[in-house]
């Protein structure tokens, strides 16, 4: 019969996993957005709008047309396709108005 000789084993490699990872999410959650933008997408016939904040206007950007494709293309191909259409509207922001 197999014993177990240390129980505990899992759950202190469960917790040396599991903190990082919750560490890592709490301090991004931390970080400053300091641009919005607000993109809007017409692809094959339909059209998405999403608005992401990032901490710059390139990620913002990039954020904003991957949500609006995602709404709209289906598959590899099209969503390939959709982010590199010209959006209908790309308006950007700082964030807090000023």
């Amino acid at each position: 019969m197999l014993q177990r000789r240390h129980p505990w084993r899992n759950a202190v490699v469960t917790l040396g996993v599991l903190l990082p990872v919750i560490g890592f999410v709490i301090y991004s959650s931390f970080q400053v957005n300091e641009v919005e933008c607000e993109v809007c997408i017409t692809f094959a016939g339909q059209e998405a709008c999403r608005t992401v904040a990032g901490k710059t206007k390139e990620d913002s950007l990039r954020g904003a047309v991957t949500n609006a494709c995602a709404q709209v293309a289906s598959g590899v191909t099209d969503t390939l396709r959709c982010e590199r259409t010209e959006p209908s509207k790309a308006v950007c922001r700082p964030v807090g108005g000023g």
